[in-house]
């Protein structure tokens, strides 16, 4: 793949954002190359969805530190317990992030919060597998439904993102980094937004065939970018991990 020329800024980040960028910016990008593409398909105006495979705990900074040069500062669907702690939950709440309050009577609430921020012309980043990807490859897994919910809701395009290469630096589920000093490369793949005029129209949101026909073409679509940021096939048939909500 072709790196593109990085989009001129589409809006200024928040003051918040800004602080934390020039905080996060130095070493991230001493301690790792980024090699971004596609960042023409992220739409010039409106609130979009992000949607992106999960295969380490730091590639949200990864997303974030490309969703920003291309400016589009995002807003992301972050696990509640995150916002309790002391210093990570006060720079989340600093920056306007949606708090996910799984298995509770609040677990709606987040996706609530994201279809205003899109609406509101936000960029909204969702992990649509909930957690690290399970598959022994690495591969997306067959995700839960918010996604579908999240794009029929608003309308919005839904971009379709891949990434390779965080979980070279922090392995999944491993508690320290590695080859801090090697200049990890980082892949982040933006494609087309995906289509899905034909599942949009009046009571689809709420139709779970149409949820999850929404949410698998947007799983095959990060699938297809992350199989040409790997340059290799992905299994016929996605790893299934638990429920489908």
């Amino acid at each position: 793949m072709t790196p593109v020329p990085r989009m001129p800024i589409r809006t200024s980040a928040p003051r918040s954002y800004r602080a934390v960028i020039a905080l996060l910016r130095p070493p991230i990008a001493g301690l790792t190359r980024q090699d971004w593409h596609g960042a023409e398909h992220l739409p010039a105006e409106g609130g979009f969805i992000v949607a992106a495979n999960h295969v380490s705990e730091i590639d949200p900074f990864t997303l974030a530190h490309f969703l920003v040069d291309h400016g589009c500062p995002p807003l992301f669907l972050a696990k509640s317990s995150l916002f309790e702690l002391p210093v990570v939950g006060g720079a989340l709440h600093g920056l306007g992030q949606l708090p996910v309050y799984r298995g509770s009577s609040r677990a709606g609430d987040a996706l609530q919060a994201a279809e205003r921020a899109v609406q509101a012309g936000s960029c909204v980043v969702i992990l649509p597998e909930g957690t690290l990807t399970r598959d022994p490859g690495l591969w997306p897994m067959r995700a839960k439904t918010g996604v579908g919910r999240l794009a029929l809701a608003t309308g919005a395009p839904v971009v379709p993102v891949a990434q390779w290469g965080p979980q070279q630096l922090l392995p999944p589920y491993a508690r320290r980094p590695r080859g801090l000093f090697s200049r990890v490369r980082m892949q982040v793949a933006a494609g087309p937004p995906v289509d899905l005029a034909d599942l949009r129209g009046e009571g689809q949101a709420e139709s779970p065939v149409a949820l999850r026909q929404a949410t698998d073409r947007v799983m095959a679509a990060i699938t297809r970018q992350l199989e040409e940021l790997r340059g290799e096939r992905a299994p016929e048939q996605p790893y299934q991990h638990g429920g489908d909500r």
